[in-house]
């Protein structure tokens, strides 16, 4: 096992299971600890109940699967369940408040069509099926900007490889981040494996922002900023 945390070899592509970043943040209120205690249960993300159809997760059949890995305080993960009530949303997050926040969405909005985690995405991917998602999203991770850091970047090989299996042939995988050096880390990993491919054809496709995104937090202040996001499609294929 080498030094952080990885098995030899390739380090993109041997297993990585430690998660960076925080796990909280300040104290939960009572009616947000409250929720923890009482509604997590009945949204929590089973993942030995994902490996044989993560479709009966949730109590009326969905017509699609989309997964959020990383969701931050669940703004778009809610507004997209809000409005797409046929399709079964997978949310991920290791950070308690986010799911805290994301719980409170679910509780006002009355939203049945969620199940969330409290964790790693990567083992939402390890336990799906094959071809069993419509859709995913990692809207601005963290980018670990420093060069000793970037080997913490969710977006690795094994990852987009773990992408390419559970989406279904002309799914999606969209990934937004306000960090140039992240877009051209991710580009070069998609570039070096057959799974996915880049949709755009103008730099116009990457710049605009999908129809159906909804902004979050993180994104409003990047743009406060003055950074500019870059908003990325790859379809399976």
């Amino acid at each position: 096992m080498g030094a952080d945390g990885q098995d030899g070899g390739d380090p993109e592509r041997a297993p990585r299971r430690q998660l960076y970043g925080r796990s909280k943040g300040k104290a939960l209120r009572a009616a947000q600890a409250a929720r923890i205690d009482t509604l997590l249960p009945q949204v929590s993300l089973d993942l030995a109940a994902l490996t044989p159809d993560p479709a009966a997760l949730f109590p009326i059949r969905p017509e699609r699967l989309v997964l959020e890995i990383g969701f931050g305080g669940g703004e778009h993960l809610a507004a997209r369940a809000e409005a797409e009530p046929d399709t079964g949303f997978l949310g991920v997050e290791p950070f308690l408040n986010g799911v805290a926040k994301l719980l409170a969405a679910i509780e006002t909005r009355g939203l049945t069509n969620v199940r969330l985690l409290r964790g790693d995405g990567r083992d939402v991917l390890a336990a799906l099926p094959d071809g069993a998602l419509d859709r995913v999203y990692l809207l601005y991770p963290d980018p670990w900007p420093k060069r000793r850091q970037r080997k913490r970047r969710i977006v690795d090989e094994a990852f987009l490889a773990a992408l390419a299996r559970v989406l279904k042939p002309g799914g999606e995988f969209r990934f937004a981040t306000d960090i140039d050096d992240y877009a051209g880390w991710t580009l070069a990993r998609i570039a070096r494996q057959d799974g996915l491919v880049w949709t755009a054809r103008t730099a116009e496709d990457w710049r605009r922002p999908w129809p159906d995104l909804h902004r979050t937090r993180y994104e409003e202040k990047a743009l406060r900023e003055g950074r500019v996001p870059g908003y990325f499609r790859f379809r399976r294929v």
